[in-house]
């Protein structure tokens, strides 16, 4: 009789649309919590994630604390699929969901994160829909699923049977007020899984929003660090452009003393294209070896264009018939990258064909799906597409672009070569690779927000400055660029470099500006200025990958109680002493906020105290750049390209009475590192002197402390 009854009450559960099971909880790393309920998708973003925690960094975090309890997070199973509910207090505010382009504080709004080759709105369409979002009362929530899922963050609420009525009708609100939904709407984030039977949910401990991010890339095998000259300048050339334009290029930037370190090869480089035959053009580049040799001499890496699209002239056509997806992108195979075999198959012909030639690195194009804003856009595969490993379509769309850069990746891991990748798609669990994501869309405001969201999620952005509409707007964003992850020009289209000629038609019939040597004088400037700032963005480098803290962030993760911050999107740290305030070209002034603290002018030296708004302006070869006080910015002699045995003669800038730093020392092009080959230079100014130590075992001297400079 009582067995009768279990099942009675078991059949009641299924019909109430619950599971009779309940949520399994475990701890997988120090401050990180694993939720588990129902049967999760087998393709989900953390089986794919080759890396291990860094759990001996997670463990010298300090402890954290939820402020909820953690059985207060709901899942439940319908026939729909899977929900899961988190609580949120009335104050607190939201941000991440990857790549977001068009919103920065996520509280109140409906987040979709899809993979989208042309993000739009605030809808939550990315080149990095990562469903990962964090909270300024130190924790964060993901939500380990390759399916289009819906975030409600706290836009929604629920009928409580046990609630009373509202007292005051909404009447009296403005229709946009009620359509906005202003009814304060809070109590939890909603996330809606359609088609998924189970789930998992990972819980990322603070104590506050930067240890939350540090627990996040660490956990996810600590942040990237690319090789050293991935962090000079990168120009891609014309797509049409031969071996010998190629090199009166690179001729153009070392007799003009432009620093520059990659040169990227567009489409032309290839038999095909669309889709891709990975095979050398003989019309445009007949003797490729020796044309690599030669900018490898010159001090040039060479990074190659394509996408994963194979052409059926291409060699790998064969080899991937049956390891492809069952439809077709541009005449070409999609291949399963779901599936490891598929994936070495790729990589394989990759290495042998170009990264063993001496390729530095690869611009991997067209993984973010066409644009779901228009009916038009139908050149990807849909998401009803099947696979052999059996991944669908809708999943493969989120997760093909870390699928491709981590096939790439391993390449020259493998190798022990460092490299700094592009690419157009990324997602959750992905801080070690070393991959700038890039856009074709140009909006310079979203450029500059887009900087501020990577850092909440693992990602490295890369601000490309392409053609301009003024000699201002080249100048301005010019400025980002030195100020970002990836300092990228992309003339595809361009016969000359954009600060010779900013109109496009004039620039491809050789027609120059008539002060086209000013302009050049002034991008150098700036360009040397990145040079300079070099050693201080290496060290930023090394923390995000030893200690998971992100190079480039909001000023939120460092002033989590500010509320001067919360929605502060044009604006960011680099490292732990600067703060950047991109100026556009839309004003020659702007309002920066300074949090807490004492500031100074980078340009200047002009001092700020914090905890105010200013208006600044900035000159074109100067960088709207400030620095906190108790800060040493090593700066160092600007070189043209960075080779292993490049030598920094560095100048200690100190920002006030006390200041201390470190400097990352190592051969900045292998993965030696990871067996302990590296130095720490530790800096000091104290007693009105400067002290440099050394420690480590690596042999070489990459770091010269030449002088001090004492700003007050």
């Amino acid at each position: 009789m009582k067995f009768k009854f279990f099942l009675l009450f078991l059949l009641l559960l299924k019909y109430a649309g619950l599971d009779a099971q309940t949520v399994q909880q475990v701890e997988v790393a120090p401050g990180v919590i694993k939720l588990n309920f129902g049967v999760a998708d087998k393709f989900n973003p953390y089986n794919f994630c080759d890396q291990k925690p860094a759990v001996a960094a997670m463990k010298a975090l300090p402890k954290g604390k939820l402020p909820f309890d953690i059985k207060d997070i709901l899942i439940s199973i319908t026939d729909r699929g899977a929900v899961v509910e988190v609580p949120l207090k009335d104050d607190e505010q939201l941000y991440g969901f990857g790549l977001q382009v068009g919103s920065f504080n996520q509280r109140g709004l409906r987040k979709k994160p899809i993979v989208n080759d042309n993000p739009l709105n605030d809808l939550g369409y990315t080149h990095a829909p990562i469903p990962f979002y964090v909270s300024n009362k130190g924790y964060g929530i993901l939500i380990n699923t390759s399916r289009y899922t819906t975030f409600y963050c706290g836009s929604t609420n629920k009928l409580n049977n046990g609630a009373k009525a509202l007292s005051e009708s909404n009447g009296g609100n403005s229709v946009e007020e009620l359509y906005k939904n202003k009814a304060n709407a809070n109590g939890s984030v909603t996330a809606d899984i359609p088609g998924a039977k189970g789930v998992e949910v990972y819980v990322f401990e603070g104590p506050e929003l930067l240890q939350v991010l540090q627990r996040y890339n660490l956990f996810s095998g600590g942040g990237a660090l690319p090789a050293m000259w991935g962090l000079g300048v990168k120009y891609r050339v014309k797509a049409d452009f031969t071996q010998q334009q190629v090199g009166k290029m690179a001729a153009y930037f070392r007799d003009n003393h432009m620093p520059c370190d990659v040169l990227g090869l567009e489409p032309k480089w290839q038999t095909t294209a669309y889709s891709c035959s990975y095979v050398w053009n003989p019309k445009y580049f007949p003797s490729p070896s020796q044309f690599i040799d030669t900018m490898k001499q010159r001090g040039f890496h060479i990074n190659l264009w394509e996408h994963a699209f194979v052409n059926p002239a291409s060699p790998l056509y064969e080899p991937l018939k049956t390891k492809a997806g069952n439809y077709l992108v541009w005449n070409g195979l999609v291949p399963d990258f779901a599936d490891s075999s598929a994936s070495n198959l790729f990589a394989n012909y990759h290495k042998q064909t170009f990264v063993e030639k001496g390729i530095s690195g690869f611009k991997m194009d067209e993984c973010d799906n066409s644009n779901l804003a228009y009916g038009s856009a139908t050149w990807s595969f849909p998401e009803h597409s099947s696979f052999p490993s059996g991944i669908d379509g809708e999943q493969m769309h989120q997760m093909f672009g870390v699928l491709y850069q981590k096939a790439v990746y391993n390449i020259y891991k493998q190798m022990n070569i460092r490299t700094l990748l592009d690419v157009r798609a990324s997602n959750a669990f992905a801080s070690s690779y070393p991959a700038a994501l890039y856009s074709d869309t140009y909006d310079h405001d979203e450029y500059i927000r887009m900087v501020t969201n990577s850092g909440f999620s693992g990602l490295i952005w890369s601000p490309e400055v392409r053609e301009s509409a003024s000699i201002k707007d080249l100048m301005r964003r010019s400025q980002t660029a030195v100020l970002s992850a990836q300092t990228l020009y992309n003339s595809w289209y361009l016969t000359n470099p954009p600060w010779l000629q900013i109109n496009v038609e004039k620039n491809n019939k050789n027609e120059l500006l008539a002060n086209d040597k000013q302009i050049e004088a002034d991008v150098r400037t700036l360009l040397n200025l990145r040079m300079s700032l070099v050693p201080y963005l290496y060290n930023a480098f090394a923390d995000y990958h030893f200690k998971g803290i992100p190079p480039f962030r909001a000023l939120i993760v460092d002033y989590p109680n500010d509320k001067n911050v919360y929605n502060i999107s044009n604006e960011y740290m680099i490292g732990q002493g600067l703060l950047a305030a991109p100026l556009t070209d839309k004003a020659d002034e702007r309002k920066v906020y300074l949090p807490e603290g004492v500031w100074y002018d980078f340009n200047t030296g002009q001092k700020y105290t914090g905890g105010k708004e200013y208006s600044i302006t900035c000159n074109y070869t100067g960088l709207p750049l400030f620095v906190k006080e108790g800060t040493i910015l090593p700066l160092a002699e600007p070189v043209e390209y960075i080779t292993p045995s490049s030598k920094f003669e560095i100048t200690c800038r100190v920002y006030g009475k006390t200041a201390s730093t470190t400097l990352f020392e190592d051969d900045g092009v292998t993965f030696n590192y990871e067996k302990s080959t590296y130095n720490t230079v530790a800096l000091n100014y104290i007693n009105n002197k400067g002290m440099a130590k050394r420690s480590g075992n690596y042999k070489l001297k990459r770091y010269n402390i030449k002088g001090w400079q004492v700003i007050q």
